[in-house]
Parts: C-alpha cells; sequence; structure tokens
C-alpha cells in the first residue's frame, strides 16, 4: 500500500488498515501483484500495475515519471528469508511482464536499487538493478547514484 497511498494517509491506517485497504482492492476484482509458491507454501511477492495505481510514484523526486508513457510499474518485492538469492526476484518480475503484457500494456518500469557491497536486504525492497537487466530490462533514467529507472518494451515481435 506503500505506493498507492499518500504518506498520511498510509501512516494513519498503518497495519491493520492497509491490510484491509489491499483486502478491498482484492474484492473489487483487482490484481495488486504476483505471488511466487515453493509447491504449495508462498515465498515472494511483487506489485504490478498501471502508473495510475501509484501516486507516490509521482510525487517522488527520485523516481517521478521520466515521461508520459502508459506504464507499468514494478514498484517492489518481497522474498522470504529462506528463498533470497535463489531467483525468486526474478521469476517474479518475468511474470510480472507476461501480467502487464497480457493486459495491453506496452511498457514495464522498475525503479531498483544499484546496491551497497553487502547492502542489507531491507533497503533493496524495490529490487535490484542486476534482477531488471537479466529480465531485459534497460536503463532509462537515473537522479540518483543508487536508483536508476528501468523499462521494457512489450511490443509483440
Amino acid at each position: 500500500m506503500w505506493w498507492r497511498l499518500p504518506h498520511r494517509q498510509w501512516t494513519k491506517q498503518k497495519g491493520a488498515g492497509n491490510k484491509r485497504a489491499i483486502h478491498r482492492i482484492v474484492q473489487a476484482g483487482e490484481v495488486p501483484g504476483l505471488l511466487a509458491y515453493a509447491g504449495e507454501e508462498p515465498v515472494g511477492w511483487c506489485a504490478v500495475a498501471p502508473r495510475a495505481a501509484y501516486p507516490r510514484l509521482a510525487t517522488s523526486r527520485r523516481l517521478k515519471p521520466v515521461d508520459d508513457q502508459p506504464v507499468w510499474p514494478v514498484p517492489c518485492f518481497f522474498v522470504a528469508k529462506a528463498y533470497r538469492r535463489r531467483g525468486v526476484s526474478l521469476a517474479l518480475l518475468k511474470a510480472a511482464v507476461e501480467f502487464a503484457r497480457e493486459r495491453g500494456a506496452r511498457l514495464i518500469e522498475g525503479h531498483p536499487t544499484e546496491p551497497r557491497k553487502d547492502q542489507p536486504d531491507v533497503f533493496v525492497y524495490t529490487g535490484l538493478a542486476s534482477t531488471f537487466r537479466k529480465a531485459g530490462f534497460v536503463e532509462v533514467a537515473r537522479r540518483t547514484p543508487s536508483r536508476p529507472i528501468m523499462r521494457r518494451s512489450l511490443a509483440r515481435h
């Protein structure tokens, strides 16, 4: 919900209120993201939706839109600790590409981190730039040294 709400609202309803808000999105028939499973166990998640779903991106100095192209951001990931560094984020990102393509998206975008040496996992929730490169994304802007804005065209060949 972080990217979907103004900071004040997110803070006010932190915890149970934000949980209820994401439930309302799902109950309305919207898919707010994708899950990764190991067998029957959910082990990862990534958010993906049209840019309009993430108004906080528009107000971010570092991550504001590069242009007015209709993109589908993939703004965050979560992978269970036991499954990190095993390709779950890459699998989720590839699935997000196909999910967005199947829904008519032309561009998909990420705002990953170029991590410092030994950066704690908690600081790479937006994904790693190396993962986005492996999934065919290219850098289109960089407003800070550690946060490229990366895109991939979803045009059918």
